[in-house]
This record gives C-alpha cells, sequence and structure tokens, in this order.
C-alpha cells in the first residue's frame, strides 16, 4: 500500500515540475523556434514524467534485486557523476587566475575577442587561485569526515530490567541501553529548508528577475540563494525543522510506557512522568546539537563559495550528506551479506 501512494505521490509531482519546467524555458527562450504550440509542450511534459517514471522503476528493480535502497543509490551516483566536471572547472579556474595575474586576460581582452561584458566579467570572477583548490580539497576531507563521525554518533541512555519469576524461572535483571542517534532526522530538515528559503527567489525567477538598479533588484540580490540573509534564514529553518521532524520521529511517552511495560527503567529516575522529562530534555539537547551540525554542513560551502568569489565549484553540503550516508548504509548492507554467507566481514 505505501508503495503504491509512493508511486502515484511520485508521478503527481512529477506532473508539476513537468509542467514548471516547461513554463521556465518557456520564459527564458530555452526553447527552439517553433517549439511553442500545444504539442511540443505536450511532448517536453510527457517526456519529463516518463523520465521520472522510469528512474523510480530502476529504483525499485535496485531495492529488490541489488544491494541496499534504489533511489538512493542512483542519487549516489549522479552526485559522484558531477565530480569529473566540478575538477575541470577548478583546473580552468586556475588557468584563468594565471591568465590574469600574467595580464594576458583583461576585459578589454575578453571584449575584442567578441564577449559581451557581462559574460566578460564572468569569466574573471570564475578564476580561482591556488590556494581556493587546496582550501576546498581539505575542507571536503574535513566535512566528510565530520559527517562520518556525527551519522555514527549516538546517545545511551542506560536501562535496567527488573527480576520477576514466572513459574520456577527468573527473568529479567539484565541492563541494556536506549540509543539516541544524534542525526535522527537525516538529511530532510535542510532539504525542507533549501525548498523553503529559495522558494521567494525560484518564484520571482519564473515572473522574471528585475533590471539592474530597481528597489525590487535590490530586494533581489538581498534574499538570493548567495546572500547573508538567505544563510541566516537556511540555519534557522534547518534548526527548526530538525526540531519538528525528531518531534514526529521520537515519542518519549511511548517510548516511557513501552519501558514500564517490560519492567524497565532509567536508573534514578522513576517510571511515568518522571522519566518522560528526563528522555524529553535529552532529545531536546541531541536535536540541538544535530540540528547546529546539519547547519553547519549545509552553510560551510555557501561560505566557501563566497569567500573565494566562486560559487560553481562549492559542493553542496546535501550532497556530501547523501553520498556519505548513502556509502556507510551501502558497506553495512554488503557486510551483513558478507557475514550471513561466509561468516566474514566485508573489510576484513
Amino acid at each position: 500500500k505505501i508503495q503504491s501512494i509512493t508511486r502515484y505521490t511520485t508521478v503527481a509531482i512529477a506532473i508539476l515540475q513537468a509542467v514548471g519546467y516547461y513554463f521556465m524555458m518557456d520564459r527564458y527562450g530555452i526553447l527552439a523556434p517553433g517549439a511553442e504550440g500545444i504539442w511540443p509542450a505536450l511532448v517536453i511534459i510527457v517526456s519529463f514524467i516518463a523520465g521520472s517514471s522510469f528512474v523510480m522503476w530502476m529504483g525499485e528493480q535496485v531495492t529488490e534485486f541489488g544491494v541496499g535502497n534504489g533511489i538512493s543509490i542512483i542519487l549516489f551516483a549522479g552526485i559522484v557523476s558531477r565530480v569529473p566536471s566540478m575538477i575541470s572547472s577548478m583546473a580552468q579556474g586556475v588557468s584563468r587566475w594565471s591568465a590574469i595575474n600574467s595580464g594576458a586576460m583583461t576585459a578589454a581582452s575578453l571584449t575584442e575577442a567578441g564577449y559581451t561584458a557581462d559574460q566578460a566579467q564572468q569569466l574573471l570572477d570564475s578564476a580561482m587561485p591556488p590556494w581556493g583548490v587546496i582550501l576546498l580539497l581539505v575542507g571536503g576531507l574535513a566535512l566528510i569526515a565530520f559527517i562520518v563521525f556525527i551519522n555514527d554518533a549516538e546517545r545511551r541512555i542506560p536501562v535496567q530490567y527488573a527480576k520477576r519469576q514466572v513459574g520456577r524461572k527468573m527473568y529479567g535483571g539484565q541492563s541494556s541501553n536506549l540509543p539516541m542517534k544524534v542525526s535522527m532526522a537525516g538529511v530532510l530538515p535542510v532539504i525542507f529548508a533549501q525548498s523553503i528559503a529559495s522558494l521567494p527567489i525560484t518564484i520571482w525567477s519564473f515572473v522574471g528577475i528585475p533590471a539592474e538598479g530597481t528597489v525590487s533588484r535590490s530586494i533581489y540580490d538581498a534574499i538570493d540563494t548567495k546572500s547573508v540573509m538567505y544563510m541566516v534564514v537556511y540555519f534557522i529553518l534547518i534548526i527548526g525543522f530538525a526540531y519538528f521532524y525528531s518531534s514526529i520521529q521520537f515519542n518519549p511517552v511511548e517510548i516511557a510506557n513501552n519501558m514500564k511495560k517490560q519492567g524497565g527503567f532509567i536508573p534514578g529516575f522513576r517510571p511515568g512522568k518522571p522519566t518522560v522529562d528526563f528522555i524529553r530534555k535529552v532529545l531536546n539537547k541531541i536535536t540541538l546539537f544535530g540540528a547546529i551540525y546539519l547547519g553547519i554542513v549545509a552553510i560551510c560551502p555557501l561560505i566557501i563559495g563566497r569567500i573565494l568569489g566562486n560559487n560553481s565549484v562549492a559542493i553542496g553540503g546535501t550532497s556530501v550528506i547523501i553520498v556519505v550516508g548513502v556509502a556507510l548504509e551501502t558497506v553495512k548492507a554488503l557486510e551483513s551479506q558478507m557475514l550471513m554467507r561466509q561468516y566474514k566481514g566485508f573489510l576484513e
């Protein structure tokens, strides 16, 4: 039932996005001459929907016959496939930087070569110093290590089970723990926050970007996805959605009731309301730490891109979380397959 609901929802979202993409392409003059009629529009929209449905089907096949979650693997492959183009753009940025420093590339020389003033400025802005490449590599490795550390981090609350006698046998008495993951919400708060924070700019792009020098353009630049205001709003929304998601996913009252039914208790806290209050207090602290972690991962690439003045090479924090998370989950799935068949780990 859930799978069928997911399929219908995917097709509905694909229809909305396909129609939106068509109108956006029509607005910005991307369509070829003569492609403004109803039939070309229908072909473009149906092609988008068919592509989304095919990717959904492929993901289901990988989940059923492969290892791990199919859609996650496809997302992983799509993100990793962008790495070569990112490396080539970094190399081009360094060569442009050396050409600008030697005086071979200037705004005047580019204008003489046939570039417009805006295109020449974009080329000059895309230059990247060599230390920028080192900063990106070191920052990327540090980000991956940080994500791996937080992904496996958890707060374990000790739980003691009371002894009880059933017939001649004694049950309980053992100690256990209640694990609470720091990154409980995963990447979803970042996705929701990004969608809402960039919504005004997206709507404005459909309507049309304001002309330079107008009040509307000043407002547009102030809330642009590269502005400081956008980063602040983005960070606050990530924290808000992290709390919202953790409150839906983890219910302290239900956990405390289940623990009480099984004869378990947290040492130092009575069953009932004191246990619920303690679990809720720990959950709030962990969620705050996890939300700040997500905010840092999402904002750091934007800040690095702003420092370097080259936003095209900034690696998205969401993409890094997805890649690292899928890689760790796939390794765990392979480990379980190897242990089930050969009693030997994948990494041993």
